[in-house]
């Protein structure tokens, strides 16, 4: 089921703040993400019809299992990719913003690669 980034940075966005929180709410989405009340309604639409969420009487939204998968997948990308460019002297702010842009279409080779490497370093 191909998805497309910006879904990607959603559902990344509910597990953050499912962690966070324990709960989320569309409202929270768009102050996270700094987008309209629309936009995110939009989206959640789009990734409800995908069964990738689920939302309840009350509105809030929690990731399936599908959902739940990318997420963390995109999260550890972001993690390990920011963490990375860290490591090699890059500004926390640039990295982060980088790391964004960058585990959502970097292949799983390059990132299997780099996270093997970190890991390296980290225990060295």
């Amino acid at each position: 089921m191909p998805i497309q980034e910006s879904g990607e940075m959603y559902l990344e966005t509910i597990h953050v703040l499912s962690k966070k929180h324990g709960y989320v709410r569309a409202i929270d989405i768009g102050d996270y993400m700094g987008y309209s009340k629309p936009s995110v309604s939009r989206a959640m639409s789009i990734l409800k019809s995908k069964e990738l969420i689920e939302v309840d009487k009350n509105g809030h939204i929690t990731l399936t299992k599908a959902g739940e998968e990318i997420a963390v997948k995109m999260y550890e990308r972001h993690t390990i990719l920011t963490n990375f460019l860290i490591d090699l002297g890059v500004d926390s702010d640039v990295a982060a913003d980088d790391a964004c842009k960058m585990e959502h279409h970097i292949s799983e080779q390059s990132f299997d690669a780099i996270k093997s490497h970190a890991l390296r370093c980290k225990k060295q």
